[in-house]
């Protein structure tokens, strides 16, 4: 079987309130963006990495990969308007059969381990989606002012990897572009297929504000102390 990762990468530094686009924010002294390629370069599957990234900073990425001697194989894929039109891209360049996981590229602390639970589950399943649980209450607010409690054990909380079979996610992504696709799965339930959850990690924080960057420095160096 033949395995690929597609690593998303068109965030903003906008939330962060930086300056650089986040993917590209220095974590132990590397790009975030290189944890992340490395931690799919280990996996022991060994897939084919396809970096989808804006145009415009493909010459920026290039240089700091001679900056910081990276040497992880990959492919750079031109970034489409939205995440769904990236993935599009990456689609576009993957030409065999399959599996493929897509993935954000700011988690940088996403494990080989649960990698490749991701690519065995979607192998078995047709897809594998990682998820967690909340720990903290859940509400949802329904009519006005009203809202009620949710079950949290029936509420999970969605992180990539999201891994699929080449023909399932390809087919989804046929479909017309639609703004309630905030990730891989909502696409692929629109094209009806059943999602499979798998056990995320808690660890696999999606960086997205200053907080959420402090805590996986101190993850990274009580990992490597």
């Amino acid at each position: 079987m033949k395995y690929y990762a597609i690593i998303v990468a068109g965030g903003s530094g906008n939330r962060m309130k930086a300056a650089l686009a986040k993917q590209f924010l220095l974590l132990q002294d590397l790009p975030i963006l290189m944890h992340t390629l490395r931690a799919f370069h280990h996996c022991s599957l060994q897939p084919e990495i396809l970096l989808v990234l804006n145009i415009h900073q493909h010459q920026y990425w290039e240089d700091l990969c001679v900056k910081y001697h990276f040497d992880v194989p990959h492919q750079i894929i031109k970034g489409g308007e939205q995440r769904f039109h990236s993935v599009k891209n990456g689609l576009k360049n993957i030409k065999g059969k399959g599996i493929i996981a897509v993935h954000d590229a700011v988690r940088p602390m996403v494990s080989p381990a649960l990698i490749e639970a991701a690519f065995h589950a979607a192998e078995e399943n047709g897809n594998a989606i990682a998820a967690i649980h909340p720990t903290d209450s859940i509400r949802i607010q329904t009519t006005g002012t009203h809202n009620e409690a949710l079950n949290r054990d029936q509420v999970f909380l969605i992180q990539t990897p999201q891994a699929f079979h080449s023909d399932q996610l390809k087919n989804a992504y046929k479909l017309p572009y639609r703004n309630e696709y905030t990730d891989d799965a909502s696409v692929v339930e629109r094209a009806g297929y059943p999602i499979h959850l798998i056990e995320g990690e808690r660890e696999n924080i999606k960086i997205t504000y200053p907080l959420d960057l402090e805590i996986i420095s101190l993850l990274m160096h009580k990992k490597s102390s």
